[in-house]
């Protein structure tokens, strides 16, 4: 039976509603897939895919941008989103020694499906995200493959609408305040006069001391009992995506990547000295198509006023917290290499505090 998510206990982040799924798959064309490794032999790592849209994205490009808060990370192809405001790959998301492998699966699922690239229509940008699980997992062990990469974004196109969360794909070994983390996710809709919109945060955790936890302004993490196992002693990375149907430029997209720094701190972090703390966005309402003819320039956003803008800041920042949080609220206790174990939150114990000072 899967684990409760935050609103399941009767909680909310911020006023703004959700989506249907409250998940970055609300976006309509967004898809989440994983491919988890938990074995006997030190294996406690996987892939997730996340999906633009379901088209080709090599010739249909969505507008991007990214903002690094800490860069103590690995990441490939944020060079050219930044320098081109585009995105043309899935993003993937893995541990940090399987950014190589994961890298040449999502190529070779892209040539496979496009003979041009590499070829008459020139390189192709691979956007790979990681966080180190090696706590966990057997990093050195190199398990993640090329194959593992395509069979994540082949499960995002065929059955990626509902998002899995905790312990699973690339969170599979991730660590959150000392607590089991992984992936997370939330949505909002932003109403115009035109249409309704949303906003998504998908996030992989794995960062943070458990002492810092803080949820809905309470500072849990001081009151909560330690398990017998104490946590390692690591600062610890997190990968935020964000995405939204919004037809905005890269210039606004880097400006929601800045406000997800707001969201992850109203959780208690503080970005330690060697956190990669990375943030990507994009808006699949916004298209490039891959052709000589058509210039990022030639875009109009629809988000130009002010108002509207700071909805979109006020959903990033209320996305990130709440993705945080589900991402320790539906992992589950993990046994990794060397039976290291990390225990999931106690969820009982904090929606008791949350009681206690009456937050609803």
């Amino acid at each position: 039976m899967p684990k409760k998510r935050l609103r399941d206990y009767g909680f909310t982040v911020g006023q703004l509603p959700p989506g249907r799924k409250n998940s970055i798959t609300d976006i309509p064309g967004v898809r989440v897939g994983h491919v988890t490794l938990h074995k006997e032999n030190g294996q406690c790592t996987g892939v997730t895919a996340i999906l633009p849209h379901t088209g080709n994205l090599f010739r249909e490009k969505v507008v991007a941008a990214t903002h690094v808060i800490n860069g103590f990370g690995k990441t490939t192809g944020l060079i050219q989103v930044n320098e081109l405001g585009t995105i043309e790959s899935p993003i993937m998301l893995t541990n940090t020694f399987s950014v190589p492998a994961v890298t040449e699966g999502t190529l070779r699922y892209l040539m496979a499906g496009d003979e041009g690239i590499g070829d008459g229509a020139g390189s192709v940008n691979i956007v790979v995200g990681e966080c180190n699980d090696s706590y966990l997992n057997d990093m050195r062990g190199l398990h993640v493959s090329p194959e593992h990469a395509i069979e994540a974004i082949q499960q995002a196109g065929q059955n990626g609408e509902n998002v899995i969360e905790g312990n699973v794909g690339a969170g599979t070994g991730m660590i959150c305040f000392g607590w089991k983390g992984g992936i997370g996710t939330s949505s909002r809709q932003i109403s115009t006069d035109h249409q309704m919109y949303h906003i998504g945060t998908l996030v992989l955790t794995n960062f943070g001391k458990r002492e810092d936890l803080t949820i809905l302004g309470v500072p849990v993490g001081q009151h909560l009992p330690s398990p017998d196992v104490p946590a390692p002693a690591r600062d610890g990375s997190i990968m935020i995506i964000i995405g939204t149907d919004l037809p905005m430029t890269a210039g606004q997209l880097q400006r929601l990547c800045k406000r997800a720094a707001l969201g992850l701190a109203k959780t208690g972090a503080i970005a330690h000295h060697g956190s990669g703390d990375i943030i990507i966005a994009f808006s699949n309402g916004n298209r490039v198509p891959h052709s000589p003819d058509k210039d990022i320039r030639d875009l109009r956003s629809i988000a130009e006023d002010g108002p509207l803008v700071s909805e979109c800041f006020r959903a990033v920042i209320d996305t990130t917290e709440e993705a945080i949080l589900n991402s320790l609220f539906t992992a589950e206790t993990t046994c990794g290499r060397f039976n290291r174990i990390i225990y999931a939150l106690p969820a009982d114990q904090v929606i008791q505090l949350l009681q206690e000072c009456k937050i609803w």
